[in-house]
């Protein structure tokens, strides 16, 4: 039998597929960008059938590059970005607008008028989120109210609405599978995460028509099979998760406690809570991590804007660095921060503050500051934040005794080791960096039987690198006092 996935990674700049085989090794990597779209302030759009052609495009380069044909493929896994919305003619496959994508900002009107309207209790109880236009319900509100005709042909059912794993799996098996899994519906702001399902008081709150939505499926299932025209031979495709969930089944988080950080142009903390939902006291997000023979295992959530976006800022406004790697032996050139505290809320801060009107900042600059201690202080800043999610997260359920990082900036060794040191916790980095697109092919995996149990995929993740703290506690409460002066200097209330 083949012993090759097809994870299909689906980002908010960039398509990618990657190969990999069933000892979790990357056998060939296709990647494409596509534009992005402004068409007014805090607006962001996609065009759809871009997704979906550069979708196609990295899949069959992929392969290419793995010298596999799709006959050799045992099945295939999507993750996507999340919240990401996509309204469609079912019969025509054709986009009736472009995608609202998720950092789209229009509907923040209407989400403040719902929360005047004391709508956000009964929201959060049932769906684990705040009522906010990262969400997808406000943004298909939208559509159906904006493109003409929109809403008559939604309620005749002529009309599909998808986050991007839904539009993509349609496009794949030629408009056979209208489906979603648990963890991308649970984005949605539609779904009840208690009883796993489609909510009726959320669909009227929303002025959302059930014949839209898809049917909701665990994450590992069958989704149905890629059409043979695509790549020449028909692939199953078997499991479908967000990416954020990919990425917490990818670094094998599978007990609760279990504690994954990703480290891209943001940060998205997330710990696993086992069967049980804890809502936060601290507006971080309760959510499904992932659901497996009808079990739910539910995630809380917290995200941190500004991360990688921090060291971008640095190299191409400040043009202090020329590019991101030069920052590890910047940072490892001082004995400390000597008291230099960046906070990038360059659009706010983000969880466990949530304060939109919060600005960016720094602190502590004397004469002899430069261009050294200003970058150090954009990596620290990083780890502050990580610690400021923990410590929201311990008071609202468990207190993480690991913590497992992926993303871009961990290849950044002086970065995990004072993460470790910040948080005064083990930091481990995974063997395989591509844990977001791993997770889907594990999904996969499991649901075409190439994997039998998650107990033999924790033997498939590997140990990692460690990064034990190498500071006393003490030291790392003195750096994040100062942190948090400097934090409560920008917030604006």
């Amino acid at each position: 039998m083949s012993r090759y996935i097809l994870a299909i990674d689906q980002g908010t700049t960039s398509s990618r597929a990657i190969v990999f085989d069933d000892t979790a090794r990357i056998c060939g990597l296709g990647q494409q960008e596509f534009r992005q779209h402004f068409p007014d302030n805090g607006w962001v759009e996609h065009d759809a059938d871009e997704i979906w052609t550069s979708t196609l495009a990295v899949c069959r380069q992929a392969l290419e590059a793995a010298g596999v044909r799709a006959r050799d493929v045992r099945a295939c896994g999507i993750t996507n970005q999340r919240e990401t919305t996509v309204l469609w003619d079912r019969q025509t496959g054709e986009p009736v607008h472009r995608a609202i994508v998720w950092q789209d900002r229009r509907t923040a009107a209407a989400c403040a008028r719902l929360k005047e309207a004391g709508h956000e209790d009964m929201v959060q109880a049932r769906t684990g989120l705040l009522i906010d236009p990262y969400f997808s319900a406000t943004k298909l509100q939208w559509l159906l109210d904006n493109v003409p005709g929109a809403r008559e042909r939604a309620r005749a059912g002529e009309l599909a609405f998808g986050t991007v794993d839904s539009w993509l799996l349609y496009k794949l098996t030629a408009g056979r599978s209208h489906l979603t899994d648990a963890s991308n519906a649970s984005r949605t702001l539609l779904f009840n995460i208690h009883e796993q399902a489609w909510d009726d008081e959320l669909l009227t709150l929303f002025d959302v028509p059930r014949a839209l939505l898809p049917e909701v499926r665990d994450n590992a299932s069958d989704f149905g099979s890629i059409d043979d025209d695509l790549l020449g031979a028909p692939i199953p495709v078997g499991g479908m998760v967000g990416d954020q969930q990919g990425a917490l089944f990818g670094q094998a988080c599978f007990e609760p406690g279990m504690t994954k950080s990703t480290y891209g142009t943001g940060c998205f903390l997330m710990l696993n809570l086992g069967e049980s939902p804890v809502l936060s006291r601290h507006r971080l997000l309760t959510t499904v991590g992932y659901r497996l023979n009808g079990r739910t295992c539910y995630a809380l959530e917290g995200s941190i804007f500004v991360a990688g976006a921090a060291v971008q800022w640095l190299r191409d406004a400040l043009h202090l660095i020329e590019n991101a790697g030069d920052t590890q032996a910047m940072a490892e050139s001082l004995p400390d921060n000597a008291g230099v505290y960046l906070v990038p809320a360059f659009t706010g801060l983000g969880a466990p503050y949530w304060d939109p009107d919060a600005r960016g900042a720094l602190f502590g600059l004397t004469r002899d500051t430069g261009i050294q201690q200003i970058v150090r202080a954009a990596l620290e800043a990083v780890c502050y934040q990580t610690r400021d999610l923990l410590e929201a997260i311990g008071d609202d359920a468990i207190a993480p005794t690991q913590l497992r990082v992926d993303g871009g900036m961990v290849a950044n060794d002086w970065l995990c080791q004072f993460l470790a040191d910040a948080l005064q916790l083990p930091v481990t980095r995974p063997p395989v960096i591509e844990t977001t697109a791993l997770g889907a092919a594990w999904l996969a995996g499991l649901q075409c039987g190439l994997f039998e149990s998650l107990d033999e995929l924790r033997r498939l993740a590997g140990r990692g690198e460690d990064f034990s703290p190498k500071v006393a506690a003490a030291q790392a409460d003195e750096w994040h006092t100062g942190w948090l002066e400097a934090v409560s200097k920008v917030r604006s209330s």
